[in-house]
């Protein structure tokens, strides 16, 4: 795999990203892909759509469906980056496969930092309702595309490790239910096949902190709406790699864990046969803090004291603000960072 700094979108970084990062490189990839403004937010903010490839296989990704989770955009960008070295690897993308890209759904979120959009909705729950603009736009865009494989990109917290242990979940997958009874039909076994490969290509780089998001069904959430529409779908969720809170290193490995799964599917095997793995993989849990003070004495007790920060956006800066989250006996807990309090 070439070296990723030759691709790294460098005007793109740290945890705030909305359309006025994005608009400016427009031009700079005019000349790989039809780039359109397809539609408006609640505010009126445009929302753009990135299209190219001729090939059969059609995928549908977007992004910052959550206006505060924007790693995976920057990976996008990474990606269209990587599209204009033509070698033999994207010439085989590009007749094998058309790529239709949403960077930011949610660009009034973005602007604001926030999950939600601009009504306080959050898209992720509106698959059914279709009561926002950007959840119409979506499914308007899934209905004329007709995609054979979705990928729906998010970024998750701090508080989730991989499995029972002390690891982070950098990176998490999840190949939607498609029904109440979270059957295992060719649709599901697709997605897990590609999550396999995302698995098998990353594992000497994140081993043991890749887990498997839950599969509770709820037709509301768009991936699991797509999913019942037996259109194999992809959950990204791009997580905290240790000391990593701009989430720069986590970007890296959604760049190569999209650039696995667009080959694993130009190279045109049976994607559904390659799935045990997925259930291999540990199921996320919500063990972390973000700082644990341990044996600290409060009011004659022997105590740790729980720290998660809140993320906060001043002058378009995102800070990271520490706010004491539990007091407790907190030995099952990990903290990212850990101190010892002073008893004395």
């Amino acid at each position: 795999m070439l070296d990723y700094k030759l691709f790294k979108e460098v005007s793109l970084s740290g945890r705030l990203v909305d359309n006025s990062d994005i608009v400016p490189l427009e031009e700079k990839h005019s000349a790989i892909a039809l780039v359109n403004k397809i539609g408006v937010s609640v505010k009126g903010n445009a929302i753009y759509k990135y299209e190219f490839g001729v090939g059969e296989n059609r995928i549908l990704i977007w992004s910052q469906m959550h206006g505060n989770e924007s790693t995976t955009t920057k990976a996008i960008f990474d990606f269209l980056n990587r599209l204009h070295i033509k070698d033999e690897n994207i010439s085989l993308l590009i007749s094998k496969c058309t790529f239709c890209i949403i960077p930011i759904l949610n660009p009034d979120g973005a602007e604001e930092y926030t999950r939600l959009n601009a009504n306080g909705v959050d898209l992720n729950r509106d698959s059914q309702s279709l009561t926002q603009p950007e959840s119409k736009l979506l499914k308007n865009l899934y209905d004329k595309f007709k995609p054979n494989f979705c990928f729906n990109l998010h970024g998750q917290r701090t508080i989730f490790s991989a499995g029972f242990s002390s690891n982070s979940s950098v990176l998490s997958f999840l190949s939607p239910a498609q029904n109440e009874q979270r059957s295992i039909g060719k649709t599901r076994k697709i997605a897990m096949g590609i999550i396999c490969a995302i698995k098998e290509d990353l594992k000497s780089l994140l081993e043991g902190k890749i887990s498997r998001y839950d599969d509770s069904f709820n037709i509301n959430c768009v991936g699991d709406s797509f999913q019942s529409l037996e259109t194999p779908t992809v959950l990204f969720e791009a997580g905290h790699f240790p000391g990593d809170y701009n989430r720069e290193k986590t970007r890296y490995f959604v760049y190569r864990a999209l650039l696995t799964s667009f080959f694993h599917i130009a190279n045109e095997g049976n994607l559904a046969s390659e799935y045990q793995g997925y259930f291999e993989l540990p199921k996320n849990q919500k063990l972390f803090f973000d700082v644990i003070i341990r044996n600290v004495i409060f009011e004659n007790e022997v105590l740790d004291v729980a720290i998660q920060y809140e993320e906060v956006l001043i002058d378009r800066k995102v800070l990271f603000i520490p706010k004491i989250f539990r007091l407790g006996v907190l030995e099952e807990y990990f903290g990212h960072k850990e101190f010892e309090g002073d008893q004395n």
